[in-house]
């Protein structure tokens, strides 16, 4: 399920002359029957919404004072999220005979045409405070509060992300709740500039604008909407012809393979800083290590530590933070065992929260090998959003991949990947003979539309080069260079590229023509450093060159232009 979330505005949305009829009050609770969440923001005071509103109680939260102020009606437990102006302010706006004037927990509230005397005070009094309007009513908040602020705060208590949630309203002050969620409706009377920004507009007014909302969201999860909300498509190339290549976020399943050195980890590092972008929460599986040292990403589990997956659910229970799984400690062996037990944990939080919002595995062929029995993970038959990535499709679970929708082949052999993929899947494609792509270029096939095209990929910005950075200055820890030579005289510890650089200037020639000669360079940038492209560069000179000046130069050239020059 994609929405677990609604949140209606209430005068003039879900409200009509301040009431609620008891027809829309029945479309509420089938929404809640059906295991969503209901929230109300509204402008007025708690006080007042329940004088009009005793129904107000069927909510799981309520936003009042236009963001102000959070409440739970099972708990009776308010949360305020600013400071009201001081007496003294209120008391200049009181001598103006500014009427009627109602004062709540946090927000001070006017009509028009008292803006200007509102206005005037603010400045006079040097006051921090902003004005918001709502069909002539003008209301006095500290800054950064609105309906985008508080609805944000009722998610957070509720451990829901604005993607997974659904708002609807009519007027001026809903705009940046709407703005702010996945799918933004505007009810039939809404004002021309909300209906501007809302995704849709529902052919009836008011509550029964709000029970056609409804109505849609059991009938289909709001399915049928997805093609109006390419705002939050995710862009990760551009197809030969000069369209787009980009996936909507909800809905799609996809398989990435290539042999090492073809520029997997590119690509990942370009998917995932689309998903931080637009804010989507995922989950990465790493068993190597790459992703230890990602911004703002909370990494589980390292080469020795184990794993304890509540910990985990834990940290993806915030929709904002992203996590990395890094699967080091467990061997080969036990991980099929080890991912069915994180699964089932994510598909439960998935369940009831709608997040994370994409399961990425790195090396999937070891998550999910094709030996395990079919039943084994039993996947619930909606399951998506998930991102497998391999060297060769055949190692997958070939009824796992039945559930791909695009698949993503790179590197020497696209065409003889996505042929492979195809002959497991029992799909009839049209695949280019021969197809050579250059560095960056992908075959991508894609199950709605049947074809098999070439896209040049984005690249990474930011993300990658922090990324390498954990390879260039970094501490790699178990994974350094040792140079010892021969009969093992010397144990010198590089634990990065600088470091090795250094270091292999200061070695005497006979032992680095020592490692030169056993292949340790190549083994070690292709064992610790995951750079296949480098690896084979090296390899190259270890095999021709057997000058110790030469080869260092050469060595340190790579390294280099692939790590320490400037981006």
């Amino acid at each position: 399920m994609r929405y677990h979330v609604l949140a209606t505005d209430y005068d003039g949305t879900l409200a009509k002359n301040e009431r609620v009829s008891p027809e829309i009050i029945k479309s509420l609770e089938r929404l809640k029957a059906s295991g969503r969440k209901l929230i109300l923001v509204t402008g007025r005071e708690l006080e007042d919404l329940q004088r009009v509103f005793p129904e107000c109680a069927l909510f799981d939260r309520i936003v009042a004072e236009n963001g102000a102020l959070i409440y739970q009606p099972a708990t009776l437990i308010e949360k305020v999220l600013g400071k009201r102006p001081p007496e003294s302010f209120i008391l200049k706006l009181k001598a103006q005979q500014i009427k009627p004037l109602s004062v709540g927990r946090v927000i001070v509230a006017t009509w028009e045409p008292h803006q200007v005397a509102v206005l005037n005070t603010i400045k006079k009094t040097g006051l921090e405070y902003q004005v918001i309007f709502n069909k002539g009513a003008v209301m006095i908040l500290p800054p950064g509060i609105n309906k985008a602020r508080g609805l944000h705060e009722a998610l957070k208590e509720l451990a829901i992300s604005e993607h997974n949630t659904v708002a609807i309203g009519d007027a001026e002050n809903d705009n940046a709740m709407l703005q702010n969620v996945e799918c933004a409706v505007a009810v039939n009377n809404a004002l021309p500039q909300v209906k501007a920004t809302a995704d849709w507009t529902t052919d009836h007014h008011h509550g029964e604008g709000v029970a056609e909302l409804i109505n849609q969201m059991i009938e289909d999860d709001l399915a049928a909407l997805d093609h109006r909300l390419s705002r939050h498509y995710l862009e990760l190339g551009q197809c030969f012809d000069g369209s787009a290549f980009e996936v909507s976020p909800y809905g799609h399943s996809l398989l990435m393979a290539g042999t090492s050195g073809a520029g997997k980890t590119t690509f990942t590092a370009a998917f995932l800083e689309k998903l931080i972008a637009k804010q989507y929460q995922f989950c990465l599986i790493d068993p190597e290590g790459d992703y230890l040292d990602l911004p703002d990403i909370v990494t589980m589990g390292d080469a020795s530590q184990p794993l304890v997956i509540e910990e985990v659910t834990k940290l993806l229970i915030q929709a904002a933070q992203n996590v990395v799984v890094c699967t080091l400690a467990i061997p080969l062996s036990d991980r099929p065992v080890f991912f069915k037990k994180l699964l089932t944990a994510v598909v439960d939080l998935r369940k009831n929260t709608g997040h994370p919002h994409f399961i990425i595995m790195d090396e999937a062929h070891h998550l999910i090998p094709k030996e395990t029995e079919d039943s084994f993970f039993n996947f619930p038959e909606d399951f998506k959003n998930f991102f497998a990535i391999t060297t060769k499709p055949d190692l997958i679970s070939h009824i796992f991949l039945e559930r791909v929708n695009i698949a993503i082949m790179m590197g020497d052999a696209p065409g003889k990947f996505m042929a492979e993929f195809a002959a497991i899947v029992n799909v009839e494609m049209d695949i280019p003979e021969n197809i050579q792509l250059q560095k960056g270029e992908v075959l991508v096939w894609r199950k709605d539309q049947n074809k098999t095209v070439p896209v040049r990929s984005v690249m990474p910005g930011t993300l990658l080069r922090r990324h390498k950075r954990k390879y260039a200055t970094g501490d790699m820890g178990d994974n350094s260079f040792y140079f010892k030579g021969p009969q093992n005289k010397l144990n010198l510890k590089a634990n990065n590229l600088n470091t090795f650089t250094q270091m292999a200037v200061g070695v005497d020639d006979e032992t680095w023509l020592y490692h030169l000669g056993q292949k340790d360079f190549s083994r070690w940038f292709r064992g610790s450093v995951h750079d296949e492209e480098l690896a084979l560069r090296t390899e190259k000179i270890e095999e021709r060159d057997k000058n110790a000046q030469t080869s260092r130069e050469a060595i340190f050239q790579l390294i280099h232009e692939r790590y320490t020059a400037p981006g």
